[in-house]
C-alpha cells in the first residue's frame, strides 16, 4: 500500500504545467521617468509691418521646474525656469540698424486667489438674552408662582476664508534695449515665486519684441506652452 500511494502521487507533483512561476522569473515594471522640467516651445511667430519690416520671435531649450517654497505654505508657488528667447528683424532693403526692446517674463495662473481677499478671519458674537422660565423651587417673586427670570449669554464663533476667482500673475524677468538685427535673452536657473495661490496652477513664458522708430512702434508677442502644475 505504501508503494502504490507513492506511485500515484509522484507523477502528479512532477508534471504540473500550471504551477506559479518562480520569483526569479518575475519582471518588475519600470519606474516612470522623473520630470526634468523641459518644455516644448511652440514654433516662432512673425509679423510684417506696413513699412516692410519683418519681426520674428521664438524660444528654445525652455525649462520650468516646480520647487518646494521656502515658506512651506500651501498657497505659495515657486518655480525654477530657464530658456533662450531669440528675435530677428528683417529690413526690406539696406538700412540702418533698428532700435527696440525685448522683454521676457512668465505668467502664472491660479485657480483660486487669496492675495487680494481678506484671507482667514475669525468671526464671533456675544450677547445677553433675558427670558422667563419655569422654576423648580418656590421663590419669593412678584411673578406668578412657578415662574422665575432667566438670563442667558449666548456666544457663537466661526472662521471665514476670503476666496476670489482665479487670477493671472505676471512676473517680468528682464526688458532689454537693443540696437541690431538679432536680439536675444538667455535665462538660467531663475527662481520665480508668488503667494496667495490656492488650487491648481498654470505657468507659461512670454516675450515681447518691439521695433521703434521716430514715428512708429511694431510689437510682436510670443507665448510659450502652458504647463499644468
Amino acid at each position: 500500500m505504501c508503494v502504490l500511494v507513492a506511485g500515484f502521487y509522484a507523477p502528479v507533483a512532477w508534471a504540473d504545467p500550471d504551477g506559479e512561476p518562480a520569483a526569479a522569473d518575475a519582471v518588475e515594471a519600470p519606474a516612470p521617468p522623473a520630470d526634468d522640467g523641459r518644455v516644448v516651445s511652440p514654433p516662432p511667430v512673425s509679423s510684417k509691418g506696413p513699412d516692410g519690416w519683418t519681426l520674428i520671435l521664438g524660444a528654445k531649450e525652455e525649462t520650468q521646474t516646480p520647487q518646494a517654497p521656502l515658506t512651506t505654505a500651501l498657497s505659495s508657488r515657486d518655480y525654477v525656469v530657464g530658456g533662450t528667447f531669440d528675435g530677428s528683424l528683417w529690413a526690406p532693403e539696406d538700412t540702418d540698424e533698428p532700435n527696440g526692446t525685448i522683454e521676457v517674463g512668465y505668467q502664472i495662473g491660479c485657480g483660486v486667489d487669496m492675495s487680494t481677499s481678506n484671507g482667514v478671519t475669525l468671526t464671533g458674537t456675544a450677547g445677553v438674552s433675558p427670558s422667563v422660565g419655569l422654576g423648580g423651587v418656590d421663590v419669593v417673586s412678584p411673578l406668578p408662582d412657578g415662574l422665575i427670570p432667566v438670563l442667558t449669554t449666548p456666544v457663537t464663533g466661526g472662521i471665514a476664508i476670503g476666496l476670489k476667482p482665479g487670477i493671472i500673475n505676471i512676473v517680468p524677468v528682464t526688458k532689454k534695449e537693443f540696437q541690431g538685427f538679432a536680439p536675444w535673452v538667455m535665462i538660467s536657473n531663475f527662481h520665480i515665486k508668488i503667494d496667495g495661490c490656492v488650487g491648481q496652477s498654470f505657468i507659461r513664458s512670454y516675450a515681447f519684441l518691439t521695433r521703434s522708430t521716430k514715428v512708429s512702434d511694431q510689437i510682436l508677442a510670443y507665448y510659450g506652452e502652458t504647463k499644468v502644475v
